[in-house]
């Protein structure tokens, strides 16, 4: 069996803390070697990124220079489309085979919001869900239909998650932090320091060029 192949998508406008220290902990509990970042071109769910494809890709390198748990994968940013999850994960199988363990990394926060995901019911037939927590969310799924679904797929054993291709999710005990990109933009536009949130060399990029004063 390959191993466990984990992906995490978001818009990472920047990227910090809040989205490595919890993957890094996650990966350290399951046994990941190795986490593909997929920064978004045109998020579906959220306003679009002031920085530019580019520019984000750059504070990606910055971030996992001395990190390297982490890749990038930019295919999503090559789209003119909304960046699908399920399209990806679909391009993803065909690429490596029915047999490859596929987990794909949410927040809890987005865990909730599923049912709301464009042809979310098809996510475990292609991968596993991996789940982070995220401070000030549910435990509970929104409807009792959703809570069922949750409990019939929840892993008991890590194990399942590298000795099957997909079709578990794993709710995983990570640290709490309450962090946004919201947050860093909003400091940025206050003048306010935001060094306590993201990698230095993120920070001396953003300071190099620019961003988020306006």
């Amino acid at each position: 069996m390959p191993e466990l192949y984990a992906l995490f998508g978001g818009t990472f406008d920047p990227i910090h803390y809040g989205h490595l220290r919890p993957v890094e902990a996650l990966a350290q509990q399951i046994g990941l070697t190795q986490v593909t970042l997929l920064p978004n071109n045109v998020p579906p769910h959220r306003p679009q990124p002031q920085a530019s494809a580019a520019q984000r890709v750059d504070m990606l390198r910055c971030a996992i220079d001395d990190r390297p748990l982490f890749n990038i994968d930019t295919r999503e940013l090559a789209r003119e489309t909304p960046s699908w999850t399920v399209d990806t994960l679909e391009t993803l199988r065909s690429e490596r085979g029915s047999e490859q363990p596929l987990g794909f990394i949410i927040g809890q926060d987005s865990l909730l919001t599923l049912a709301k995901w464009h042809r979310w019911q098809d996510l475990l037939s292609l991968s596993h869900l991996l789940v982070c927590k995220r401070p000030g969310y549910a435990a509970q799924m929104a409807s009792p239909e959703m809570q069922q679904w949750l409990e019939a797929h929840t892993a008991q054993d890590i194990q399942q998650l590298h000795h099957a291709p997909a079709g578990k999710i794993w709710l995983a005990d990570t640290p709490l932090f309450d962090i946004s990109a919201t947050e860093i933009r909003q400091r940025r536009h206050r003048g306010q320091s935001c060094a306590d949130l993201l990698p230095a060399r993120v920070m001396a990029y953003i300071e190099r060029v620019g961003l988020y004063c306006d």
